[in-house]
This record gives structure tokens, C-alpha cells and sequence, in this order.
């Protein structure tokens, strides 16, 4: 069955004796890693974890239901974690799990996206035995409350609304990039939740997503603005200290659907000013100017083809993997020369 989040929190949170499986799928992989962490604190520090994969579950599909129902080595509480791969190896072993006599042992699975068309979503949907919910990017105030929620935790007390914003920005909205983020912030300012600190913009220029090392937005502006020299340069400086692939792909793809929203208010006979200054602080004020520039540079239907071709690329890059660096590159590289024909 499908659950919303305050469904699957609760259930993770205490886990009832009719829940055979806890399936968390949708494209925010570190979003569910995050759910399946609650099923751990509910079961306790000492109890044990056994983790499985859909691979071994496609050769030995009994194996599920068997640690399912088997009793802890020293009689504690026990849990199964199960990482897919590929979804569908796992439907005989989750067919299994549900017919057996005893399954007292908590289920959680972790997956990526799954197709509408995917026989063990459309198995876990249909069972009532399957609690199974799609973790989704935070968008917006959701992102903002997320990293304020976040910061939080680890000790730190952010200055302002604004402050949220620019590390949720800063982090592509990407959970587990936003992790990162807030563990060093929080070593910068020695915070823990015991000893809380102000996080203020002066920290952030310091040492944040957004500082030079990390830093998407030069690579987004070169991409959208033009420059497809500077966006191959971009590429290779990212890639040298480990971003690439899919986080560049998003972080482009962010800035073309707020080009898109933005163009569509200028397309219906708004000037741009006017656009800019109603969009007011859903902007940052740093990249206003650029923002600006571009979307004086882009239409709707050029706004829709870039939007196609990076939605493609990271389906390739999640289906097949064969979608390296160099190819991603070639990507952004054909849009910044369409941005930059449009001169």
C-alpha cells in the first residue's frame, strides 16, 4: 500500500506487526537512506542488522523469508536491510516473505526510482503487508525547513530564513550533499547539540557548498549563459575534486525549470524587471545579475529542448551507466552553444 510521510515515519518510528516490508523507492536515494536510519534508532543500538542485496535475493529467493523469521544470535531484536538494484530479481524473494507462516523480523528495502510499470512496486502497492512510499528532492520551503531541521540537529542555529535558503541552494537540495555540508559547518564552528553556534552568511562564505572548492554555480552559469568554453573548464574542475555526473546534471537542470518559470511571466507580456523583482527573494541575491542575463538569453521552447536533453541524460546515466563524464560534458557544452547562438 502506499503511504504518505507522516505514514512511513510512524510506522519506522515503531513498526506494526502486520508490516511485512517497508519498501522506500523515488529518486531521492539519500531521502530514503534517511527513513530506513528510523527503523534503527526504533530498534535500538544493540539490535542486529542484516544486509542484503537484490542480487543475492535473485539466487537464493527463500533467503528473505528465512532471516525474516529467524531469532537473533543473542536473542535481541533483528531487521533486514535490503539494497535494489534492479527491482524486479527481488519479486519472487518478496512473494516469499509474504506467504510465510512467520515473519517477525521488520523488512526495509531500499531502492531507486521505479517505473510505474515495475512488477514489485505494482506488487507492493497492491499488499497490504507493504508499506511502501517514494522519497522525493525538497523543493522550496520544503528545502529550506529541511536544512533549518538538519542544521539543527547537529548543533547549529541558523542566523535567518536566508541563511537556510542559500545552504539548501547551495547543496542542490541534494540530502546527502546537504549532510556533508552541515557536518563541516558544524566542525568549522566546533557545534554539536550540546554547545549549539550561529550560523550566519560570513560561515557559509567561509566554508560551505557554495565556497570555491564546490562551488555548481560557476559551471550553471557558463551552461545557461553561453560560454561553453568556460562550462568544459568547469567540468574538469569539478571533476578533479569528485563532482560529477548526476549532482551537475540536476544543478543545470534547477536553474533551466526557474529560466522556464521565469520566461513563461516575460512571455505573457511582463518586462523582465518586472519578473525579477516579483520573483524577489526566491533568487539569490548573488545570482541575480546572471540570472537576469539569461533570461533575457532564452525562450520557452529553447527553455523546453535543454530541459529534455539533460532529463535524458540522467535517465541514461541511472539506467545504463553508460553515460560517462565526457558525455555529459558534450551535453552541457551543446546547450551553452545553443545559449550562446541566441546572442
Amino acid at each position: 500500500m502506499k503511504a504518505n510521510k507522516g505514514q512511513i515515519e510512524r510506522a519506522l518510528d515503531a513498526p506494526p506487526a502486520d508490516i511485512r516490508l517497508f519498501l522506500l523507492h523515488g529518486p531521492d536515494e539519500a531521502g530514503s537512506r534517511a527513513l530506513a536510519e528510523r527503523i534503527e534508532r526504533a530498534m535500538g543500538p544493540e539490535a542486529e542488522r542484516i544486509d542484503l542485496d537484490s542480487a543475492a535475493l535473485k539466487g537464493d529467493p527463500a533467503r528473505l523469508a528465512d532471516e525474516a523469521a529467524s531469532i537473533s544470535l543473542f536473542g535481541g531484536a533483528r531487521h533486514i536491510r535490503v539494497a535494489i538494484a534492479n527491482a524486479d530479481d527481488c519479486v519472487p524473494a518478496v512473494d516469499a516473505l509474504l506467504t510465510a507462516a512467520v515473519a517477525g523480523n521488520p523488512v526495509v528495502a531500499i531502492a531507486g526510482a521505479l517505473k510505474g510499470t515495475s512488477a514489485l512496486l505494482k506488487r507492493a502497492l497492491a499488499e497490504p503487508a507493504i508499506m511502501a512510499f517514494a522519497s522525493y528532492a525538497p523543493e522550496g520551503q520544503d528545502a529550506d525547513r529541511l536544512a533549518q531541521a538538519m542544521a539543527r540537529d547537529a548543533g547549529l542555529r541558523l542566523a535567518s530564513a536566508e541563511v537556510a535558503r542559500r545552504l539548501a541552494g547551495a547543496a542542490n537540495n541534494d540530502r546527502a550533499v546537504l549532510a556533508r555540508e552541515i557536518e563541516k559547518l558544524a566542525i568549522y564552528l566546533d557545534a554539536a547539540p550540546d554547545r549549539p553556534a550561529d550560523l550566519d552568511h560570513a560561515a557559509l562564505d567561509a566554508l560551505s557548498a557554495d565556497a570555491d572548492e564546490g562551488d555548481m554555480s560557476r559551471l550553471v552559469d557558463a551552461v545557461m549563459g553561453g560560454d561553453p568554453g568556460a562550462a568544459a573548464a568547469e567540468m574538469a574542475r569539478l571533476g578533479s575534486v569528485g563532482i560529477e555526473g548526476i549532482p551537475l546534471i540536476r544543478a543545470v537542470m534547477k536553474r533551466a525549470q526557474l529560466l522556464c518559470q521565469l520566461r513563461a511571466d516575460v512571455e505573457q507580456g511582463n518586462s523582465v524587471d518586472s519578473v525579477m523583482a516579483a520573483a524577489g527573494k526566491a533568487i539569490f541575491w548573488k545570482e541575480k545579475a546572471s540570472i537576469q542575463r539569461q533570461l533575457q538569453r532564452w525562450n520557452i521552447d529553447r527553455l523546453a529542448t535543454a530541459q529534455s536533453r539533460l532529463l535524458d541524460a540522467e535517465r541514461a546515466m541511472k539506467s545504463s551507466g553508460t553515460l560517462g563524464v565526457a558525455a555529459v560534458e558534450a551535453e552541457f557544452v551543446a546547450i551553452s552553444r545553443a545559449a550562446q547562438r541566441a546572442r
